[in-house]
């Protein structure tokens, strides 16, 4: 699901149920799928002592070997009891805020809440994982027709492929009260990526068992192809014709095209202090950019020009990074590829359109045909192969820029 959709979840799931003695005592027969609770070092030291110290009472009739021996069984059912009670009425929500990108942080962000009257929560810590949807959808597919040995490899290629990390909540959630966790990880490549919290543990409160929930809360998103760092070449273009045709998106021309809201780094020039006034906040405007210093971006994957290795990778991520900066100087007009319609890119919202389709993009097989190019347009980019994994962008026939 995504950040703007999540829902609360908890150790009962989105649906609450009514409490019930009968619920409890089956919960303890058939626990929750993923859920475990595993003695530690000390609880199995404990659990063989009582075994040591019941031999001996039984054997001797010893009241004080008995009375020892209640002592440790209701140290760990106690322990049970109340780890079962630190984890009741926790819930949590996934967010995850979008752009990902292939080798920048992205911070994962766990809200908590604990809905319990009385009781804090202590000692929790939560597990995530991080895997690209495509790998594991093929891991699965692979294994219908492999071996024993063959389906052992292929998921431990695709658990590897992964990222995973524990984070532990660092003070405890009173009654009522709130908290979050954050966990950083860096994607490894471009496409579909599912960042799932795996686990909710807790060793509460003694350290003999420690208990484990299994949760289903995961959020998808797209993860956009890295910057690609590139040299241009200045080329002849077309001067602008006085009194030339005009675009909607934001430039420096004379024509007003809209007003938003002031953002820092904006000049005082551009304050519109009569729209200001009725609104009670700064607006500034902005103006139309001539068509005649604008380009357009048409990209073809072709398999057999590009293959599927580095150099498919730095072409996607080339096309990514020009993209971003001919929007950025108000000179990207719309951008294409292979034989799909034109996107025309007038605001911010357009170029993440762009993005999100570069990050899925693959090679194509079957061979694109010459004419399948989009309408001419000033400045037209092309992007052909240099060399053993070099890209060059061309435009007019000329080189200019190579990645």
């Amino acid at each position: 699901m995504s950040s703007l959709e999540a829902e609360w979840e908890g150790a009962r799931g989105r649906s609450r149920r009514r409490f019930t003695w009968r619920g409890l005592v089956w919960s303890f027969v058939y626990p929750q799928r993923g859920s475990s609770i595993v003695p530690t070092v000390p609880g199995v030291i404990l659990i063989g002592l009582a075994f040591g110290i019941g031999t001996a009472a039984y054997n001797s009739s010893s009241n004080i070997l008995f009375i020892t021996l209640s002592l440790l069984l209701a140290c760990l059912i106690l322990s049970g009891v109340l780890s079962w009670l630190n984890l009741r009425g926790v819930e949590w929500r996934l967010q995850l805020a979008p752009p990902l990108r292939v080798g920048q942080d992205t911070t994962v962000v766990l809200e908590l809440r604990n809905r319990k009257r009385f009781l804090p929560t202590y000692g929790l810590w939560f597990e995530f994982s991080a895997r690209g949807m495509d790998d594991a959808a093929a891991a699965a597919g692979s294994t219908l027709s492999a071996s024993a040995a063959e389906v052992k490899r292929i998921f431990a290629k695709a658990a590897s492929d992964g990222q995973a990390g524990r984070v532990a909540l660092g003070q405890r959630l009173d009654p009522r009260g709130e908290g979050r966790v954050e966990w950083t990880f860096r994607p490894a490549q471009r496409g579909r990526v599912r960042v799932q919290l795996v686990a909710v543990g807790s060793l509460f409160p003694f350290g003999f068992l420690r208990k484990g929930l299994g949760t289903a809360t995961s959020a998808d998103a797209l993860v956009w192809p890295a910057p690609v760092e590139y040299r241009r070449q200045a080329v002849a273009t077309p001067r602008r014709r006085p009194g030339g045709e005009r675009v909607s998106r934001p430039g420096a021309s004379g024509d007003l095209l809209a007003l938003r809201g002031y953002a820092q780094g904006d000049s005082h020039r551009l304050i519109h202090w009569k729209a200001s006034a009725k609104t009670g906040t700064l607006l500034v405007r902005q103006f139309a950019a001539d068509s005649a210093q604008s380009h357009a971006l048409w990209l073809r994957t072709d398999a057999a020009a590009w293959g599927e290795g580095e150099r498919f990778e730095r072409l996607i991520g080339f096309a990514g990074t020009m993209a971003e900066d001919l929007f950025r100087t108000g000179r990207l007009m719309r951008v294409s590829i292979n034989g799909e319609p034109p996107l025309p890119v007038r605001r911010a919202r357009d170029l993440e359109v762009w993005l999100n389709r570069l990050a899925v993009a693959l090679p194509v097989r079957e061979a694109l045909e010459p004419e399948e190019r989009p309408p001419s347009a000033v400045g037209l980019i092309t992007f052909a192969p240099d060399g053993a994994t070099g890209v060059v962008a061309i435009m007019g026939g000329e080189v200019t820029a190579w990645a």
